[in-house]
Formats: C-alpha cells, structure tokens, sequence
C-alpha cells in the first residue's frame, strides 16, 4: 500500500510541472528504494522540460544548502514543524534562484515528510546522469593513496569493462582497515581482492580443515 501511495506521489511530481500529463519518462538506469522513486520522477519532469544539466547543477546548490549547519538544523531536526522547514528552505532556494521543477521536488519531499531524504535523492538523481552521459561509475578502494603511475595502470585496465561510447567515472579512496590489494566496485560489477578479505578466507579455510 506504502509503495503504490509513494508511486503515485512520484507520477504527481513528475506531471505537476507540465500541462498536458504525459507519461514518465524512464531514466537510463533505475535506482531502487524510495530516493530513487523521487530520483526518477525529477529525472523525468527534467527531461520533459530539456533541463537535465539546469537541475543537476541547481541539485548541487541544494547539497550545499544541507550541508550547511544552520539550514541542516532546521531541516533535518524532527522537532521542528514541517511547515518551518518547507519555509526555510523554499527562502533559500528563492535565494539560489533554482527552477520550479527543484523547488517543486523539495515542497514534495517537505509535503511527505521526507526531506531528510533530499541528500539521497540527490545521489540518486546523479548516477542517473552519469548513466545518460554514458559515465561508468567505478569506485576503487585500496588501503594507501594509488600513486599517480598506478592509478593510470588501472584505468586503462578498467576501461576493458567499458561498452563503446561509455567513458569511466573513477572514485577513489582510502581504507587502511583493508590492509592492503583493492576493492573495486564498477556497474553492477564488484571484485574484493583486498587483503583482509584474502585473510579472512584462509583462516575460514583452516578452521574448517
């Protein structure tokens, strides 16, 4: 029942800003869970307008705005009245001076009470538009900074996963807990060749022994 209210919410969203109706348009990927439902609907009132590159560069407005200390404790305290933090941030986005279809998905995510939600979706909202640059997110986890030689050596054996006109969008960082190897996660593929995990399969392999 929750997913089909939350269905309509998101079909509302995405025709609420363009007369006649039309149907949703689907983004080149789907993200799944509620943020991603939300995520498709601002992609599809988007595309419907031609703004796509407009709001993700608005989204970016907003991230900062919740990253701020002020505005974040206000919009994502759950003591303070919805309508104060559907105030709060409708003046700074009229500040920012973003297009009906942002602000329309923030009075829709304040509407249902789900604002602290806003950072998900825009997460969400950006892989979709890496996916319809043809962008393959790949992240890299190694337990040191990859020197700048290793880090040319991967990519070019990353782009072996790559289908014609995709290009790689690379993220790299650090994790020390891993010991030492990698950690590579690229579309829907993910390799653990870390040494932790390696350590922990040969000790799992002892005691069952």
């Amino acid at each position: 029942m929750a997913a089909h209210m939350l269905g309509q919410q998101a079909r509302l969203f995405s025709t609420s800003v363009i007369r006649p109706a039309a149907k949703l348009v689907k983004p080149p990927i789907q993200v799944y869970g509620v943020e991603g439902r939300y995520a498709t609907a601002l992609f599809s009132a988007a595309s419907k307008q031609n703004k796509l590159d407009q709001v993700e560069q608005e989204l970016g407005k907003v991230s900062a705005l919740i990253k701020d200390p002020k505005m974040s404790g206000i919009v994502m305290n759950p003591h303070v009245k919805r309508s104060i933090k559907q105030k709060a941030f409708h003046d700074a986005l009229a500040k920012a001076k973003v297009s009906p279809i942002t602000v329309n998905l923030i009075n829709v995510l304040a509407d249902n009470g789900r604002l602290i939600l806003t950072g998900d979706v825009i997460t969400a909202f950006g892989k979709m538009m890496s996916a319809h640059r043809g962008e393959v997110i790949c992240s890299v986890t190694t337990a040191q900074p990859l020197s700048e030689a290793n880090l040319a050596e991967l990519k070019v054996a990353l782009k072996g996963f790559l289908q014609k006109g995709e290009t790689i969008k690379l993220e790299t960082k650090s994790d020390p807990s891993i010991l030492g190897g990698m950690i590579v996660s690229i579309g829907d593929k993910y390799v653990d060749m870390s040494t932790k995990t390696k350590i922990q399969k040969l000790t799992q392999l002892i005691r069952e022994t």
